[in-house]
């Protein structure tokens, strides 16, 4: 019986964290967070599908660049004067925490202007969602955000499959 639980714990926790772990997008692919006009962040961003709980990663010189996460005022008018959020690292990992836009700005004088400003639309996952959108090839690891691609991820919906075949197999009611 200890076994039983021990196994339907390590189930549960097994499942809870595929329903946690989200794809990993590094901003702007190998050219990272620049204003030399090599990105088009907008463009960038129309090619993915952000999902919550995905990650992105802003890499950049600190010395000359920062990332601000704004409203969608100051995003429209470039306006760094009022940020929701400010990072400075250099390489800024962002969590995607909630469904709905983010608008992220460089806050430094004409970098805005000069389009390093990127709006990301995070979705709630779907049924269909429960794979990566990206070929093996583009697909990264959370740790190394090498690429563009989204990071492999469980599925999505694994709680709830979990679930349903611990209860059938056991006789469990949750």
């Amino acid at each position: 019986m200890a076994f039983r639980k021990s196994t339907l714990i390590f189930l549960v926790m097994l499942a809870l964290c595929g329903v946690c772990f989200g794809a990993v997008y590094r901003v702007g692919d190998s050219n990272g967070w620049t204003s030399r006009g090599l990105v088009d962040y907008n463009e960038w961003a129309s090619t993915k599908d952000f999902h919550v709980n995905d990650t992105l990663i802003f890499a950049y010189n600190n010395q000359f660049h920062n990332v601000m996460q704004v409203t969608t005022q100051d995003f429209e008018s470039c306006n760094p004067n009022s940020p929701v959020a400010v990072y400075t690292s250099g390489s800024d990992t962002i969590t995607l925490d909630k469904p709905g836009n983010f608008y992220f700005v460089c806050g430094a004088p004409g970098h805005c202007q000069a389009g390093q400003r990127v709006e990301i639309m995070a979705t709630l996952p779907t049924p269909d969602d429960s794979s990566p959108s990206a070929s093996p090839t583009e697909a990264i690891s959370a740790s190394s955000a090498l690429s563009s691609g989204p990071a492999l991820h469980f599925s999505k919906l694994g709680l709830g499959v979990i679930m349903f075949v611990l209860s059938t197999l056991l006789g469990f009611v949750f």
